[in-house]
Formats: structure tokens, C-alpha cells, sequence
């Protein structure tokens, strides 16, 4: 099976089981050094292979999280959810842009097994605890950014990586904080393996991304910011966690930007 036929196949496969080996034939699988000779026809997804649960609702429609018991699994839940959908971003981003360098698609197939293992870390962690993934409704936004990128390459390197990733770096030592309080020292060890893996997971994003610009002789901050404006409409929102964004090879040019947009209208 091609490389491309492989993500494919792992992308749109619903059963959970099944879709880890499927990431886990890609890890071992040889990436051709022609890579033309493995495209495939490319479709539009707007829904990835997932199981029948949890059921999917809009952003206000999600469960509240609050410090209660509950409130915590229920944040936990929605942490699985996250890893979940970065899984089959992964996978599309490896399928579905066939005109990349060898090493894009070995440093995608490396974020689908590290996303797997958050995943299953976190869905192990639920059930020691007497609940399943799926238990409680979540929300899609991940992925519908995956779905409104899908038309270059470009544009979802520098929308889902660098705006919806970079923003777990933002939040998680809140989160951890929480959970910390809370006693729950095993999720802060999990959310401590996830935060060093997805510092890797942004640079990653940000190599393709300035490498894309500098292939297209696009300004990198101009061009981030007409993707904002089109994709989200207004700036992104602080405040943002600039040691580990340096970490990810922001520049400080970008980060400049992040905490002042209205200076590149100037």
C-alpha cells in the first residue's frame, strides 16, 4: 500500500483499535524516494474516520468544566478529544498535500504516533478512573479548521500548528495547575509529556511554514496575518506563552506581532 493510501486508509477508519495499527504499519512504513509515484486522488473530508461517540456539539454546546469532581474527568475528557482529532490532522496533513519534501512526511508521521500515544495515555488514564472516551459530548473545532485549510498547504501549516497547537502550549501550565490542585498527579505527568512532544509538534509547523513562505517569496507576518484575518477575523487573543513559543522557533518578530497586530498595519 502507498503512503498516501495508507494515511487515507488510517484517517477514515472509524474503529479506534484498528486505526492505532494502522498508524502503527505507517510508522514502519518506507517513505519512497519518489514520492510522486504514491499519490492518490485527493477528496474533500468534512468528517474524519471516529467512533460513533463521543457525540459531536457546538463550541456553546459543550460540557462546562468545572473544578467539581466531574468537572475535572470532564476536562480530561476533552483533553482525549483534542489528541483524538490531532491524530487525524496528522493523517491529513500526510494525505492530503502529495507535493512535499521526504522529510514533511516523515516529521507528520512522527506527530500521528506521538499524537496516538497522547491519546492513549489519556483514554487509559480515563478508564483507571471508571470512565470511557466518548462518555461526554465534545466539539469539533479542530478539525473544522483542518476541513477550512485543506485548500494549501501553506495556509494549514500556518492555521493549525502554529495558531490551534501553539495555543495548548498557551494554556497547558494553567490546565496542569489545575490538576495539580486537584491531586491528579498522574495527569499532570501525562500533560507534561504532551507539552514537550507539542512544542516539537509547532516547530514542526513553523519549519514548513517559513519554508513554504521562502519557496513562494511571501512575507511570513503579512501573510500569517491575511490567513488570520480570513480564517478567524480578529487577532489572536492572549496571552500567549512566549518561552515556549521561542522553544517552537517563533521568531520574535512573530511573537511581536502576536502581542501587537495593530503595529503591522502601521
Amino acid at each position: 500500500m502507498s503512503l498516501f493510501k495508507l494515511a487515507y486508509e488510517a484517517l477514515v477508519c472509524n474503529n479506534v483499535e484498528n486505526k492505532i495499527l494502522l498508524i502503527g504499519d505507517l510508522k514502519k512504513h518506507q517513505i519512497p524516494l519518489d514520492i510522486k509515484k504514491s499519490k492518490i486522488n485527493v477528496i474533500k473530508i468534512p468528517s474524519p474516520g471516529r467512533p460513533l461517540k463521543p457525540n459531536l456539539v457546538d463550541f456553546k454546546g459543550a460540557p462546562k468544566r468545572d473544578r467539581s469532581d466531574l468537572g475535572m474527568i470532564k476536562n480530561i475528557h476533552a483533553i482525549c478529544h483534542i489528541e483524538f482529532n490531532s491524530i487525524n490532522l496528522a493523517l491529513d496533513a500526510i494525505y492530503r498535500f502529495q507535493e512535499m519534501p521526504h522529510q514533511y512526511y516523515a516529521d507528520w508521521i512522527r506527530v500521528a504516533n506521538e499524537e496516538t500515544t497522547h491519546f492513549l495515555l489519556i483514554k487509559d488514564f480515563l478508564e483507571s478512573v471508571g470512565y470511557s472516551y466518548g462518555d461526554f459530548d465534545a466539539h469539533n473545532g479542530l478539525w473544522q479548521m483542518t476541513v477550512d485549510t485543506d485548500y494549501d498547504v501553506l495556509s494549514r501549516m500556518a492555521l493549525v500548528p502554529r495558531v490551534l497547537e501553539a495555543r495548548g502550549l498557551d494554556v497547558t501550565p494553567r490546565i496542569r495547575k489545575k490538576f495539580k490542585d486537584a491531586n491528579l498527579h498522574k495527569m499532570v505527568e501525562i500533560l507534561d509529556i504532551i507539552f514537550k512532544d507539542e512544542i516539537g509538534h509547532v516547530k514542526i509547523g513553523n519549519y514548513w511554514y517559513q519554508y513554504l513562505c521562502h519557496k513562494r517569496d511571501l512575507d511570513p507576518i503579512k501573510t500569517f496575518d491575511l490567513l488570520i484575518k480570513k480564517h478567524i477575523g480578529s487577532n489572536l487573543r492572549g496571552p500567549f506563552n512566549i518561552e515556549a513559543r521561542l522553544l517552537s522557533n517563533f521568531s520574535q518578530n512573530e511573537l511581536d506581532y502576536l502581542e501587537h497586530p495593530e503595529l503591522l498595519e502601521n
